[in-house]
């Protein structure tokens, strides 16, 4: 696979050692080289389309992985589908989880990854549709907390995330945006629980609740 150039590149460095550690751990011996795999998958997460899910985000939600590790019962597998969740982005489309998922199928395999990670990176990415992890699921919970970390970020944070989701459905009318969100927003706070990890809970389990209602109140004509 051919390297690309990406927007940053001191980032796209930095993951793409990540990436090569992990899968330097992962990948059985005599696999092929990891940074090409890894290399596509930068490119990916560095389309034009992207606001939110871009390397930032990616970086994001690996780094609270490995701060939730211990809560795992295969934190690889969780960096893994870390790695893969929004692989395949276009905000015009609803099925990306499946085919990011889809893509992990074909990629992991490839990469040298084990068959029994290679299935368990992809269910996890699946999960993302929902981040509804059952009762019991360590790896489920800790990817779904991380995914939605952004939720309990500082108002700053959080309001530079909302502005950046309504950047990527800039096609979308105000008002049709507007409901679509507020519906996002209120089956999030109608969760049992938002987050599935105690620590997660506890880190950000009170500011995502207030995030999400304030932003809801904005959305209010």
């Amino acid at each position: 696979m051919p390297t690309h150039p990406h927007p940053d590149t001191a980032l796209a460095a930095a993951l793409l050692d990540r990436w090569n550690t992990l899968l330097g751990r992962v990948a059985a011996e005599g696999s092929p080289a990891p940074a090409p795999f890894g290399d596509e998958l930068l490119r990916r997460w560095s389309e034009p389309q992207r606001r939110y899910h871009t390397l930032s985000h990616l970086a994001a939600v690996l780094d609270v992985a490995d701060e939730l590790a211990d809560e795992a019962e295969d934190a690889d597998a969780v960096r893994l589908a870390a790695w893969f969740h929004d692989a395949v982005y276009a905000p015009d489309r609803s099925e990306n989880e499946e085919r990011s998922a889809r893509l992990a199928e074909r990629v992991l395999p490839e990469a040298g990854v084990p068959a029994a990670v290679t299935a368990e990176a992809a269910r996890l990415v699946r999960l993302t549709t929902t981040h509804e992890a059952a009762e019991g699921d360590r790896n489920g919970a800790v990817l779904s907390d991380a995914d939605l970390a952004v939720l309990g970020g500082s108002p700053t944070a959080y309001a530079a995330y909302a502005a950046a989701v309504r950047e990527e459905y800039s096609f979308v009318p105000d008002a049709a945006f507007r409901d679509g969100r507020a519906a996002i927003l209120r089956q999030l706070l109608d969760l049992p629980r938002l987050y599935s990890t105690a620590a997660a809970r506890a880190r950000y389990g009170a500011a995502a609740r207030t995030n999400l209602m304030m932003e809801l109140n904005a959305l209010r004509p």
